[in-house]
């Protein structure tokens, strides 16, 4: 008996523990340069709900007063990293359900699915009807920071924002508290919304072949899932001490009720 309760115990120690090599991020050789895959240079397209920072300057700012959209108030600081902690909400540009932002006397434009690069040309043409000469002003669009969503088995989840022009998911694991213990580092996964629909994604982010991955590089409204290991659906306790305790606990919970049954 006393060499069957012992196997039981060591068999469940050894199945029940989350493993070393499962909490490590990025493990195997380097990369070479040459194989890395060029996906992440492809630049982001706009999408409904992103937040643009548009910026015209002149040398002769009456010139383009009339342009800029005012600010109703809210914090102007762009260095906080949680959502909603103020930034460019009241001056930047959002992007309504129909793909428009709207500029001060230019009106509506169309940005869904351009670059911010493609944006920036669109709104110099929409200039030249008022300015001649193209010398005379400066515009500046970007992004208002990475916007993404973490859930599951993170240390702190929610909305968040990095004001940052490129952003990795280890980035923004990192800003988010690191996933716990039982969270699985092996299958994570990455929801994104994009023009042709919704897709879902898995990365490996023990494997150094993550930074091949599409979206090792998160994009703006991507939600990423940090989902448990088998460990916590067990209760078994996440390192081999509390494993330990917790079969101790159960040995000692049914030895007591089987005594006390012998007594009755």
């Amino acid at each position: 008996m006393k060499k069957h309760f012992l196997l039981l115990l060591t068999l469940t120690f050894l199945f029940s523990c989350v493993p070393n090599k499962d909490l490590i991020y990025l493990q195997g050789d380097p990369i070479v340069k040459k194989d890395i895959k060029r996906i992440n240079n492809i630049p982001y397209k706009l999408q409904v709900d992103d937040m643009l920072n548009i910026d015209i300057k002149s040398n002769d700012e009456d010139l383009v007063a009339i342009f800029k959209k005012e600010s109703n108030g809210g914090s102007s600081s762009n260095t906080g990293q949680n959502f909603g902690s103020g930034g460019g909400y009241f001056s930047d540009y959002s992007i309504d359900s129909y793909g428009n932002i709207r500029m001060p006397t230019l009106g509506e434009i169309n940005v869904l699915g351009y670059s911010t690069l493609e944006v920036r040309k669109k709104i110099e043409n929409e200039l030249k009807k008022f300015i001649k000469s193209k010398d005379d002003i400066f515009v500046s669009v970007k992004l208002s920071g990475i916007k993404y969503t973490i859930i599951g088995e993170i240390n702190n989840p929610g909305p968040k924002v990095i004001f940052q022009n490129k952003v990795s998911i280890i980035d923004a694991i990192a800003n988010s508290g690191d996933i716990t213990l039982v969270g699985n580092r092996k299958k994570v996964e990455v929801i994104r919304n994009s023009i042709t629909g919704t897709e879902k994604f898995l990365i490996d982010l023990t494997n150094i072949d993550a930074f091949q991955s599409e979206v090792f590089y998160i994009k703006s409204n991507d939600i990423i899932n940090i989902i448990p290991l088998k460990q916590k659906a067990w209760g078994t306790g996440t390192t081999g001490l509390q494993t330990f305790t917790t079969i101790i606990s159960v040995f000692t919970l049914l030895t007591s009720t089987f005594v006390l049954a012998r007594n009755l």
